[in-house]
């Protein structure tokens, strides 16, 4: 894998919002962004399925807090009321329903005002899987027995309605696994319910 310093030009907004509380990380990895969201002076609950990915995070950022959990299942009980929770690339496992349940928890673990930071597989990824393997629904796909989700414009507007106030919505590209990935990067508010 190479550097993928992605989190480094919102470090910036992170700290003019002045964020005191604990951030959330669904699917931490290895600890990447883990490491650069402690170095920036915050508390960080982060967890990931993999556990040879939490032990490897949990080495390189001791300071975090790092558990082993499922993203459908509990999550940690201090992740409430949060100013900003994060999920990079970890979002695309799971069917339409499911994925709009996570996103849906996440608002409701969110205060008004505060950030989400999220990156999503594009329909445009075709060196990670897009378009490849068993149709389970659109653009939701099982290959090799791992099953995986690519996000087109529309679908990511489906999955962050009118509630969400779109900070910066961008499709990009990254070297993070050597071959290019293309991807959604979003940096979104969670806006006040009217009505």
């Amino acid at each position: 894998m190479y550097s993928d310093p992605w989190l480094d030009r919102w470090l910036p907004l992170i700290a003019q919002r002045r964020v005191r509380g604990p951030v959330l990380e669904i699917g931490c990895g290895f600890g990447d962004d883990t490491l650069t969201l402690s170095q920036a002076g915050l508390q960080v609950l982060a967890f990931d399925l993999s556990s040879e990915c939490v032990a490897t995070a949990q080495q390189r950022v001791p300071q975090a807090q790092i558990e082993r959990r499922d993203t459908r299942g509990p999550w940690p009980d201090a992740a409430n009321n949060l100013e900003l929770a994060l999920a990079s690339l970890s979002l695309h496992y799971f069917p339409w329903d499911e994925t709009q349940a996570i996103v849906n928890r996440v608002w409701t673990r969110l205060r008004p005002g505060a950030l989400f930071l999220c990156r999503l597989n594009s329909t445009e990824d075709v060196n990670f899987g897009a378009g490849q393997g068993e149709l389970i629904e659109e653009n939701f796909y099982r290959d090799r027995g791992h099953c995986k989700r690519f996000f087109d414009q529309a679908s990511v507007d489906q999955l962050f309605g009118a509630e969400w106030r779109r900070i910066s919505v961008q499709h990009m590209t990254s070297h993070k696994y050597i071959k290019q990935k293309a991807m959604w990067e979003l940096v979104l508010e969670k806006g006040a319910l009217t009505g």
